[in-house]
Order: structure tokens, then sequence, then C-alpha cells
């Protein structure tokens, strides 16, 4: 990230040497020759006007004061500085008595120097300006050029470039006509110097190299070295490190053997400077400290003080703050001792630059204000904006963003007019951060790309990476994933082409933490390694702990908890090393989590315990609270309630008045699970409910690493445990309406699980929305998130500033009062968008208003202690409990397996026959936990089921009917034939008859969705053509479809971040490739052939692909066929969706994965989509999100009803089947759930397909009306 501080800390650490050496040395040498000088001119003088006595004594007495100023001047201290100025003001006094002009002229320059060594620009100005016209007067166009020189010099110091490029150009052709080839070398030397400073790297160098052939031609081996230096500094910038380190390293031997001691250490300090932008810091040390001695030896005190400044400033970077204060420390008494007014102001800087970083704001800003009138006073405004900027680099960090900006915008106009590009740049940059804290990610992307092209203009490619990684930071705030790699991949090139090997590692560290949270942990795991040993390579011991925190962090995501110790053992110490006390205590709590998860309660309270006094100490409260919360749940998982009890009520007081909402929702719930341990039921409802409120509330997912695994992974618990406690409040009390409120509360659950789904998944959802409504909702979104996240740090303060706190509370209502009105907007004008993103579920009233009277609804909700169901109709209501979840899990588990386990080829008539009892003892022992309580009320009703966890992978068609009737009835149903083996059920041995026999069987994710559907659909037109087909695609360059190979090339970053979703996807279901579907093919010709040509659309091969199925030609048809893998993901159910065709004719990869974010985007406004290929994987942990996010995604698309498969059936068993479903629907006009039950009837009356596992596969999803 862009930091204010860094920019200065360089800035400082820039030798000043060239420019202000050579001026120094001309002025010097210009005034020796002129004492020199003075017999010769003395003579002259006699031979035209003989002077009196009077005279020759007034001119000796001048000659005296000349020399006793120089010999002064040339001791180089503050105090010898403003002797030699006295000197020379009585020289100056002589000189003119005697009408001496030259003379004049000279002392004129020499006490212009003075001033201007001294920092006293305008009054440098003043006596080179009278010097000027009397070297002109007197036609001395040496002296002339010399005070053009030295003008444009003062204006080089006073940050106005054009101005002093004026001067220098004034001199040049003096020097050139006088054949001053010395002089000419100085002045290209000069402006090229600006041209530096200006940015405009390569002018620079074209004048330095016209200046180095005319310093060896006149064998003038200073101004070569100085040369030397000077290219060496300019590649130095140019991030050519190995090129500046060419040139200096052939200034060095010259500098050593023309004995120039001072600019020998000039150019060592150099070289330390270039080590350290390398990572090298002992390296740089080595040359600093090589410099240090040398400095003494001459009695250089102002390049002392510099390289003690440059000593401080390696040792601030290596994280040794204490180190570093004190060379800073030594520094600064020396720079006010040899009065280095600027010097002392950028000393004061850097040790606000380490309070900074200390954590001590408030002494950072004490420094900072004692360096900003300093630099005033001695009118360098790059250094005040450059102070300007870190003021508002520690209002930032405060917390004060407003503050920040007013400093921000105080420096940029200075940079602007000083033609600092480069700083304006880092301004622009630092800008943008605080817009992007404030969560005005647009704003922040203004002034990024404000910054960028400077950047480049300036060929500051360290500042242009590190831009374009700002910029990747926002879009990866955006969601914007895809987004985010770009800019992240072209930061990472830059940064290791000018070998910034710290931004390297941040930049590795950034892609691994986008695929870390995209849930590409093996790849997360791939980037932070290549970070690792490179922050131990630059010694950045703090970058070294944070990343393997991170690695930490991916293996307890893993699971991989032994791990997980190992990294977050080898970062505690590091962060003790380098007094971070913050990720000292981070990294405690770390390590107790992953013990308390490992059983290890003790140990875990052994860590616990010692992050909370440095959570403390630090004034991190929310990070207090989390900690005294992580306590109370051991002791509750201990069973020590009371002992419990006290940590959640130290912890809830302080997760209020910090604000963290997600960390006081966890404490809440807690508080109920512990109340409801001890049976007081009331006050555990009260805590739940205030749980939920939080959680429904809550805009985004929680960043925290800390809680990012536990916390919406446990949303659903609170809602179960809300369930639990209203049921059993139920039970004590079955007059009180709790049993229909707890069916309320499930309703919310299903809406609150899809919001946080759609949240985890990414899904940018865009179809039904005004666009501008989108933009004006995402940005309030980001804005309310940054004030709570801003207010929760002021809170955090052990002295929160009041007014702040109160504007930021104000802020946050006003915030809150927009988005109340945005949603009433978007509700009035969006309706099926906002009952996506702003649920209101439906009460029992509400409910049973959308059931008719042939439909009875069973809602479940599965619990850990009990399960619970609801049976309701458009006039009656009860409610029962169930075994628990593990029991209820268990044997739907067993019958899922059954269901799903391969036929063995050639299997005898005997072992055929035993699968099919396998499964149906199955079905029925899962029917008696389900079912039975409410066996005698089922009658011959449609069952409309809404499932929860792993009921949703069971195809309520093939349970058991535990009060079996004949299937009569009128209708459709008087033609039904039960096949011969029952009812006493094949093999006899257990009597079977599936529920499908009497019962049209519907699934709904939940019935508030079904109510949203009809009323967004009410009064539809269907679509005019009947049916769309894509079937059989090319998942693999290795299909013999495929006949050109292409030659091999990269794949986008898209394509392989596809790749990787698809892979992890598979993997969790257990498959560990995509097959060829070659019965697809069969089953979708099988159907085309029941209508003509003109009504129907269809894609195979290379055609089924990505682009057919987001065709917008597809909202032409009525019906729609996918024949191929879908895939249900419950372990990552962002990663559920439906794969088309994957590489191209020529093999070439290819986007093929629809995800969620593809299919609630898409516009399929068909009566019925037909998935007929979907496979999901079967665990403990199937909570059935994966399946509801897909055919959610595809009724919020447009369609009232989905049929899915739950396993992939035999081809043959399901080209019967979908032949027999669309001939109901075609042919005979039947609603697909009346020909699904048809169709499904037809296979279980055939011997060879009387295997539930032929026909069970399929459930219609959504809507049983026939609006077809």
């Amino acid at each position: 990230m862009g930091s204010a501080k860094s920019q200065w800390v360089f800035w400082c650490l820039l030798p000043r040497f060239t420019r202000y050496s050579l001026t120094l040395l001309l002025s010097a040498v210009m005034l020796a020759d002129a004492v020199g000088a003075t017999p010769r001119n003395r003579g002259l003088q006699i031979a035209q006007q003989p002077e009196t006595t009077q005279q020759d004594a007034t001119r000796a007495a001048a000659e005296r004061f000349t020399q006793e100023g120089m010999q002064l001047y040339q001791q180089g201290t503050g105090e010898s500085l403003r002797q030699a100025n006295g000197k020379w003001q009585e020289a100056l006094k002589l000189w003119q008595q005697v009408d001496d002009k030259g003379w004049e002229a000279n002392i004129l320059l020499g006490i212009g120097k003075v001033y201007s060594d001294l920092g006293e620009n305008q009054e440098a100005l003043k006596y080179y300006n009278q010097a000027l016209p009397i070297f002109r007067a007197v036609k001395d166009r040496g002296g002339e050029a010399t005070t053009l020189n030295n003008i444009g010099s003062v204006y080089d110091d006073l940050g106005e470039k054009q101005e002093a490029l004026k001067y220098y150009n004034q001199a040049l052709p003096i020097r050139r006509a006088v054949e001053d080839k010395g002089g000419e070398a100085t002045t290209l030397n000069n402006i090229g110097s600006v041209y530096s400073d200006l940015g405009e790297k390569q002018e620079a160098l074209k004048y330095y190299n016209q200046a180095l052939p005319i310093y060896r031609a006149v064998k003038d081996r200073g101004g070569e070295a100085s040369t030397l230096n000077n290219i060496g500094k300019v590649y130095d910038d140019l991030g050519e490190k190995q090129e500046a380190l060419k040139y200096y390293n052939q200034a060095l031997p010259i500098l050593r053997a023309v004995d120039d001691r001072r600019r020998e250490a000039t150019t060592l300090n150099n070289i330390g400077k270039v080590y350290s932008d390398l990572g090298e810091k002992q390296e740089a040390l080595k040359y600093y400290n090589q410099a240090l001695p040398i400095l003494r030896a001459v009695e250089d005190r102002r390049e002392e003080a510099n390289t003690l400044n440059n000593i401080g400033s390696v040792y601030s970077d290596l994280g040794e703050k204490q180190e570093a204060l004190k060379y800073y420390n030594q520094a600064l008494p020396i720079r006010r001792a040899v009065e280095d007014k600027g010097g002392e102001a950028i000393t004061l800087n850097n040790i606000g630059s380490v309070y900074s970083d200390l954590g001590e704001k408030q002494e950072a800003l004490k420094y900072y204000n004692q360096a900003l009138p300093i630099l005033r006073a001695v009118e360098n405004r790059r250094g005040e904006a450059n102070t300007l900027n870190n003021i508002g680099s520690v209002y930032s960090d405060l917390g004060e963003k407003q503050e920040a900006l007013k400093y921000y915008n105080q420096a940029l106009p200075i940079r602007r007019a000083v033609d600092d590009r480069g700083g304006e740049a880092t301004t622009l940059n630092n800008i943008g951060l605080v817009y992007s804290d404030l969560g005005e990610k647009q704003e922040a992307l203004k002034y990024y790309n404000q910054a960028l092209p400077i950047y480049r203009a300036v060929v500051d490619r360290r500042g242009e990476a590190n831009t374009l990684n700002n910029i990747g930071r926002v879009y990866d705030d955006l969601g914007e994933k895809q987004e985010a790699f770009k800019y992240y991949n072209q930061a990472l090139p830059i940064r290791r082409a000018v070998e910034d090997r710290g931004g390297e590692a941040n930049t590795l560290n950034n892609i691994g933490t986008v695929y870390d949270s995209l849930g590409e942990k093996q790849e997360a795991l791939k980037y932070y390694n290549q970070a690792l040993p490179i922050y131990r390579a630059v010694m950045d011991r703090g970058g070294e702990a944070t990343i393997l925190n991170n690695i930490g962090l991916v293996y307890s995501d893993l699971g991989e908890k032994q791990e997980a110790l190992k990294y977050y053992n080898q970062a505690l110490p590091i962060y003790r090393a380098v007094v971070d006390r913050g990720g000292e205590a981070n990294t405690l709590n770390n390590i107790g989590s992953v013990y308390n998860s490992l059983g290890e309660k003790q140990e875990a309270l052994k860590y616990y315990n010692q992050a909370l006094p440095i959570r403390r100490a630090v004034e991190d409260r929310g990070g207090e609270a989390t900690t005294l919360n992580n306590i109370g749940r051991v002791y509750d998982d201990l069973g020590e309630k009371q002992e419990a009890l006290k940590y959640y009520n130290q912890a809830l007081p302080i997760l209020r008045a910090v604000g963290d909402r997600g960390v006081e929702a966890t404490t809440l719930s807690n508080m109920a699970f512990l109340e409801r341990s001890r049976s007081n039921l009331q006050q555990a409802q009260t805590h739940i409910q205030a749980a939920i409120e939080i959680v429904e509330d809550l805009r985004t997912k929680i960043d925290s690493q800390e809680l990012r695994t536990s916390y919406f992974a446990t949303v659903q618990g609170y809602y179960q445990l809300y369930i639990d406690l209203l049921m059993q409040l139920h039970k004590k009390d079955p007059s009180k309406g709790y049993d229909a409120l707890a069916l309320h509360i499930s309703e919310r659950s299903r809406a609150r699980g899809l919001v946080e789904l759609l949240t985890q998944a990414n899904v940018d959802i865009r179809k039904d929305i005004d666009p501008k409504l989108l933009a004006q909702e995402r940005r309030l979104t980001l804005l309310l998130d940054a004030r709570d996240k801003q207010l929760s740090e002021l809170l955090s303060k052990k002295e929160s500033p009041a007014q702040l706190v109160a504007t930021t509370k104000q802020q946050i209502q006003d915030l809150l009062k927009q988005q109340q009105d945005l949603k009433a907007n978007i509700r009035a004008n969006n309706f099926e968008y906002a009952a996506l993103k702003y649920p209101q579920p439906l009460t029992l009233p509400q409910i049973q208003q959308q059931l008719d009277q042939d439909s009875l609804l069973l809602q479940y909700s599965l619990g850990k202690e009990r399960s619970y169901l609801w049976v309701v109709t458009p006039n009656s209501f009860n409610s029962y409990e169930l075994a628990n979840s593990e029991k209820i899990n268990k044997a739907a588990i067993n019958l899922n397996q059954l269901l799903k386990r391969p036929l063995i080829a050639g299997a005898s008539p005997e072992e055929q026959a035993q699968a099919v009892t396998d499964t149906t003892k199955a079905a029925q022992e899962l029917s008696q936990l389900i079912v039975a309580p409410v066996a005698g009320q089922l009658g011959q009703k449609r069952l409309v089921i809404v499932p929860d966890g792993i009921l949703h992978q069971i195809p309520f068609a093939v349970l058991s009917d535990l009060t079996p009737q004949p299937p009569q009835g009128k209708g459709e149903q008087d033609q039904l034939k039960l096949p011969s083996p029952l009812p006493k059920g094949v093999g006899g041995e257990v009597n079977y008859q599936p529920l499908l026999v009497n019962h049209e069987i519907v699934n709904l994710p939940s019935v508030t969705s079904l109510a949203t559907q009809r009323q967004q659909l009410k009064g539809r037109k269907m679509a005019p053509k009947t049916i769309a087909v894509l079937a059989d695609p090319v998942f693999s360059a290795n299909d013999k479809r495929v006949t050109e190979k292409a030659t091999k090339t990269s794949s986008s970053s898209d394509i392989e971040l596809e790749r990787f979703a698809l892979q992890r996807s598979l993997k969790n279901i257990n498959r560990s490739g995509l097959d060829r579907l070659p019965g697809t093919r069969q089953e979708a010709e099988v159907v085309l052939k029941m209508v003509s040509p003109s009504e129907s659309f269809q894609a195979f091969d290379f055609d089924a692909n990505y682009n057919f199925a987001t065709s917008k030609q597809l909202n032409q048809y009525r019906l729609l066929l996918f024949a191929t893998h879908g895939i249900f993901d419950d372990i990552n159910p962002e990663l559920s969706g439906i794969v088309t065709s994957l590489v191209d004719k020529q093999g070439k990869a290819q986007k093929g994965f629809l995800r969620l974010n593809d299919i609630f985007n898409l516009d399929l406004p068909a009566e019925l989509i037909v998935l007929s290929a979907c496979e999901s994987g079967v665990g403990q942990e199937v909570k059935g999100e994966g399946l509801v996010g897909l055919t959610r995604g595809l009724m919020y698309a447009g369609s009232p009803r989905v049929i899915v498969s739950l396993w992939k059936v035999n081809d043959q068993a399901t080209s019967l089947l979908m032949q027999e479903l669309y001939k109901q629907i075609l042919q005979q006009d039947k609603s697909p759930a009346v020909a699904l039950r048809e169709a499904q009837l037809k296979l279980w009356q055939q011997k060879d397909w009387q295997n539930p596992r032929y026909w069970a596969a399929f459930s219609l999803q959504g809507e049983w009306r026939n609006n077809y």
C-alpha cells in the first residue's frame, strides 16, 4: 500500500551531493582566485591610478577580512558561516570604499553563498542579484556565469525548477564563450540535476553525458566522479539498481585517487542507499559505516548527520525502531549545531515516522509539527509538502480521515507548484487510500488513476507498481476478483524488474489473499510460499510474521491443525522480536483457537489468557472482546457455565461500545446456548433474537480472519437454536403460538442462507435491477461498512475523540436513512431483486394462502438435539418433534449411498433383487424417522416438501408410504398398475410402496421463494417457441471430437480461475474429472423428434458451450433441457454450476462453467428447465445449499420450476424417463409435476427399471400449478 512515510524516508536518504558540492566548489575557487590575483590587480591599478597610503591601508584591511572570512567559511559550521558573513560584510564596505568593483562582486557572491548554505534563500538571491550587474559592468563573464549558476541553484532549492533552468541556460553559453570548460561541465551537470528532479530522467542523462567527457578532457577527476555519481543517481531513480552501482563504483576509486574524502564518503553513502533499496540492509550498513568515520575525520558534520540519518533509516526498515531512534537522535543535535535547518527538519520528520510506526501517533505529530515551520522558514516547499503528507498519514491512521484529507489537500498544490510530479503522484495515491478507507471506492479509483500516468511519465516504476497494487486492492474490496488479479499481475513484474523485493512479496501476498478468499487454498499457499523467502531475504520481519500467520490460517481452514500450529509458532517469536504486540496477540489467539478445535481446552485457555492482557495493553478493544468471548466459549464447553457467563458479560458491553456487531452476535448466541443448557428458555430466546436481528442487519460478510471460518458457517446454527427454543417453549405452553413463530423463523433462516450464499459467491446480480440503483446500493453498503469500521476504531481508543465519534455516528444514521429509502425504491420498482436481497419471509397465514386444498406442506428443520416438522394445509397447522440430525443423517446417507451405488455389471437376478431390497429397506428406515408422525394425514395429497440439510439430497418419492392405499382416485391415477412384486416386496422381505404411488411430490427452497415467483410471474406471456436443448458437450482436449490440435498457449487468468473452481468442486463431490455424456445426445434427439425443427433450438458438441447457454435466443423457448453435467456442491455451494463445453474445436481451453454469478444473471423465461445429469456429494455436513443455490438461480433467471437429477442415472433409463416426461407435457398437456410422476411410475412398473436408482433421481423444484 502507498505510504507518505516511505516517500519521505526515501527523499531524506538521497544525498543531495552534486549540485551543492559543485556550487560550493565554484564559489570557493572563485574567491580564492580573487585573493591570489590581488597583487597583479594592484599592480595594474597603480599603473593607471596612483593610490594614497589610506587606500593601501583600506585595501589591506579588506584583503584581511576577505581571507579571514574564507578561513571561517571553510570550517563549514553554522556558527563559522555566520562569522564568515560578518567578516565579508566588513570586507564589502572596504572594497566599496576603494571602489574595487571586481572584489565587491566577488564578496557579494560569497555572502550570497553563505546565506544559501544557511538556507536563507531569499537573502542569498538579494546578494547574488547585487553581484550580477557588477560582474556584467566590469565585463567579468566568468563571474557573471558563476552568479547565474548560483541564482539557478537557489531557485532549484526553492523548488522553482523552470526558473532554475532559465538561469542555468543563461550561464551555459557564457561559459562556452569564455571557453570555461570546467564551468560548462558544471552547469551541464546542474541542468541535468533539475531534469532529474522534474522526473525527466532521460533528459537528465543527456546533460550528464555531455558533462562527463568534458570533465575527462580537462582532467577534472573530481568533476568526472561527481558526474558519474549523478548518472548513478538517475539509474537509481529509474530502478536500475545494478546500473546505478556500476556508476557509483566508477566514481569511488577516482575520489579516492584524488583524495577527495568528503565526496568519497558521499559516494559510499549513495552505494549504501542502493543496497538499502535492494533490501540488502546489512550491506547498506556496511557502506554507511565506512562513510561515517571519513566524514568525522574531515569534520564534515553536515554529512556526518546525513549518514547517521541514513543508518537510522536502515534500522527503521529492519524493524529495529529503538536503534533507529538512537541514530536519529545523534543526527539531530549535529544538524542543529551546524544550523542545517533543512537537515534538522528531515531528521525530525524521520523521528516522527518511527513513532508513527510504533503506534505512538501523538508523538509522531509532535515531531512532524516541529519539522513543518522549519521547512517553511527555509522555503523548502518540497519538504513542506512531504511533512504535510506525513501528518495526513498519521491522521488517516488515527481514523480521522477528513483531517487527513485536509493535510493531503494542502500538500497536493505545493507539489504541483514545485513540479514535484513524483510527490504529486504519492499524495494522489494517499488521497485514494483515504477514500478507499471511507468506502468511496470509485473516488479512490479516480485518484489512483490520476497518480498512475504521472508515475509512468516520471518513470517511477516503484510508484507505478504501488498504484497498480492499490487499484487491485480496491477491485478486491469490490468483489471484482478478476480485475484485482489483472492489476496485481501488472504490478508484480514491475516490482521484480526494479528489484523491489519487499513490494514483490506484498503483491504475492495480495494475490494469495484473493485466492484464499475464493477458496483456492492450495493456490493461495503457492503465492504465500513465494512471498515468505523474499520477506526473509529483505529482512522484513513484520512481513515474514504476517505471511506465516496467513499460511497458518490456510492450514487451519484446510483442517490441518498441526501444520497451522507450526506456522503460528514461527510467527509468534518474530512478532515479539519486532515489538508488534497486536500481531503477537492475534497469533496467540489463533493458536488458542487451534487448540480449542483440537479439544485441548486447557491449552486453549493458556494462549487466550496470554492474548488478553496484550490486547488490553495495545487498546485493541474489539480484539479484547473477541478473546473474552473465546475464553467464555471454552469454559462453556468445559461445563463451567457460570465462569463462561462471566466472560461473555465482560465481552458484550465492549463489543457494543466499539460497534463490533458481528462478534456481538456471536457472543449473544453463545449466551443463548448457555442459558438453554440451564433451562432458562426465555432468557435464551432474548439473546438469540438479538443475535439474529444483528445477523440480518449485517450488510456484508465478516472480514475478520479470526472469524471467517466460523461466523457465517454458524449463522444457520443461530436459527436452529432459535427454532429449538421456540418449539421447547411451545411444548411448555402450546397456546402462545410459538410453533407458528418457529415456522416463520425457518423461512427467515432459508432467506438469510441464500443472502449469505450470494455474498460468499460474490454474485453480482444485474438482472431485474436498475443499474443506477445497483450502483447506489453498492456505494451505500461500502460507505456504511467503512463508517462502521471507522467508528469501531475510534471507540477502541482509550480516549475517543468525542466530536469525531459523534460526527461518525451521525453519518452512519444519515447513511442508514438513505439505505432505507433506497430499499423502498427498489421494492417498488425491482420486486424480485428486493425479495432476494431484502427478503420478507412469510408468516403462517401467508404460507397457508400459497397452498391449495389438494396440497400438504411438510417443512423440516434438523437440529443437533432435536429436529422438527411442520405440517400445513390452507386451514390447519401441526408441528412434530423428530429425532436429532445425527440419526436422520445416518439413515439418509445410507439411503443416498444405496441409490447412487453403481450396479455390478452382469449381476444375477438375485443380486439385482437384493440391491432393490437393501434400498427399499433403507427408504423405510428413513421414512420411520421423518414421515411416520404424519403418515395418517397424507391421504393422496400433493406433498410440498421444504427439506433441510441432507434431506435436500433425498427424493421423497422413494420413501415408504407407511399407510399404503391402493391407487384409487380420479383422472390420472385411475390407470395406475402396481408392479407384480408389490405389495410384499422384492424378495418377499420388505413391504414397500413408495410415496410416489399416491402422491405428487414437489420440493421448494422455501415457501417465500414460491410466493415471490408467483407474484413476479403473474400475467407473464409465454415464450413463443417450444424447446431449446444443450447436450453432449466437449469437456477435454483429449475428446476424439477434437481433430485440430491448437498450439499450446497459456490460458487467461479467468480461464485458470474457472478451472481451479471446477477442479475443487469436482473434488468436493468425489469426482476426479468429467466424462463425456454420450447418452445425453440420444436423450436430446428423442425429445427433439417430438417437435418441429422450427419450434426447437439445439446445440451439441462444441456448440453446446457457454455462449449458447447464455444466449438471449433462449428466452424464446418455453422448455429448456440442459443435458450436461450439473454440480451441487455442499462443501462450497458457491462452486455449484452447470458445465458446458470446456474446449473449442482446436482443444483450446475456453470458459464453460456456469456458476451462480452467471446463472442469477441469465434471462430464461421458460416454463420448465431440466438439468438431467446433475451430481452431488454426500457427507455429514450436507446442508443442501448447492442444490438450493443452483435451482434458486434458475428460478431467478425466470423459470417457475426446475427438474434436477440428484445423481447421474443410467443413460438408457434417463432417455426413457425424458421421453415419457416430454410426451406427457407436449402431447398430453400435463403439468411438469404430474408429468414427472407419470414418467417415474412408468419406469417403476417395469421390472428392468424397478430399482429406485433408475427413476427416483429426478425431483421437481418450484411451482406445481400448470402454467404450461
